[in-house]
C-alpha cells in the first residue's frame, strides 16, 4: 500500500514506497478525546458504485491491502463495535492482539486487544460461538429483548448491556463505551449499523476501501436507514498495486 500522489495531500513520499503498520498507524491515528466522549470512526469496504456485499458478505471486495488496514484499524482502537448479524455473516473471530503494534497501545495506555461489542436486539446469538468466548465481548442489547434469550447468553457467561427499550440505541452504546474508558471506537458496520450512526449524528470518521469492482444490482449500499447528508472532508488518500483506494474522511469539528 502506498500514497497516491494525485488528488492527496500525501506527497512527501514517493508512490512506489510501501507502507508498513507503524506507517499507517501513524496517518490513522486517532484525533484527542473530543467533549463527546468518544471519536467513533467507521471501517467499511464497498465497491466502485458504493455496493457493500456480494453475495451477502463483504469478504468477497477486499484485498491484502484491505486487510492489513483492517488490522491495523482494530490495533488502534479501544472498542470494536458491530451489529451481531454482521459479525457472523462474516465469520468472525475474536479481536486478536497486534504484535507489531503492541507497543504503541502499551504507550498509550491501552489493553492489549480492544473489546468487540455486537450489537443485537434479538439476542439471536449462539451460545457456542467463539465470540463469546472471551469474556470482553460485550453484547449491547435493548431491555425487550426475548427474556428466554437473554438468560440463555447470561448462563453462558455472555457480558450483556441494555442500551434502549425497543432497539439498540447507539448513543447508549457510546455512553457505555466513554463510562468505561473505551473512547476510540472503531464501528465494523454493517451498513444498518452505519446508518444509524449517522443519523444519530455520531460518526466522527469514515475509512473507506474503494474496491476495484462494479457490482450492479449485487447487493447493500454501504449505508442504510433515513438521514440527511453529512458533510465531511477528506483527510487522505491511499493506493495499491490491486486498484483499490483507501480513503480516510473527517467530520469538521463540531
Amino acid at each position: 500500500m502506498h500514497p497516491l500522489n494525485k488528488a492527496t495531500q500525501l506527497t512527501t513520499r514517493d508512490a512506489s514506497t510501501s507502507l508498513t503498520d507503524t506507517d499507517l498507524a501513524e496517518l490513522y491515528a486517532y484525533p484527542s478525546l473530543p467533549p463527546t466522549g468518544v471519536v467513533m470512526r467507521a471501517n467499511m469496504v464497498g465497491s466502485i458504485d458504493g455496493v457493500a456485499t456480494v453475495d451477502g458478505r463483504s469478504g468477497g471486495l477486499g484485498g491484502p491491502g484491505d486487510k492489513q488496514l483492517f488490522m491495523v484499524l482494530r490495533a488502534l482502537s479501544d472498542a470494536v463495535v458491530v451489529g451481531a448479524r454482521t459479525a457472523f455473516a462474516e465469520g468472525y473471530g475474536t479481536v486478536q492482539p497486534h504484535e507489531g503494534l503492541a507497543d504503541l497501545r502499551l504507550r498509550t495506555g491501552q489493553a492489549p486487544t480492544a473489546k468487540l461489542v455486537l450489537l443485537s436486539s434479538s439476542l439471536a446469538i449462539p451460545t457456542d460461538d467463539p465470540l463469546l468466548a472471551d469474556s470482553e465481548t460485550i453484547i449491547a442489547t435493548c431491555s425487550s429483548a426475548p427474556a428466554d434469550a437473554r438468560s440463555r447468553l447470561i448462563d453462558a457467561g455472555a457480558q450483556l448491556i441494555d442500551c434502549g427499550d425497543e432497539h439498540v440505541d447507539p448513543a447508549a452504546v457510546t455512553r457505555h463505551l466513554a463510562a468505561i474508558g473505551a473512547w476510540r471506537v472503531l464501528c465494523e458496520g454493517g451498513p444498518s449499523l452505519l446508518g444509524s450512526l449517522v443519523a444519530a449524528d455520531l460518526l466522527d470518521e469514515l475509512c473507506v476501501t474503494v474496491s476495484p469492482l462494479l457490482t450492479p444490482g449485487a447487493g447493500k449500499h454501504m449505508t442504510a436507514g433515513d438521514g440527511s447528508g453529512l458533510p465531511m472532508r477528506r483527510l487522505h488518500v491511499l493506493g495499491d498495486d490491486d486498484d483499490y483506494l483507501y480513503v480516510r474522511w473527517v467530520r469538521d469539528q463540531r
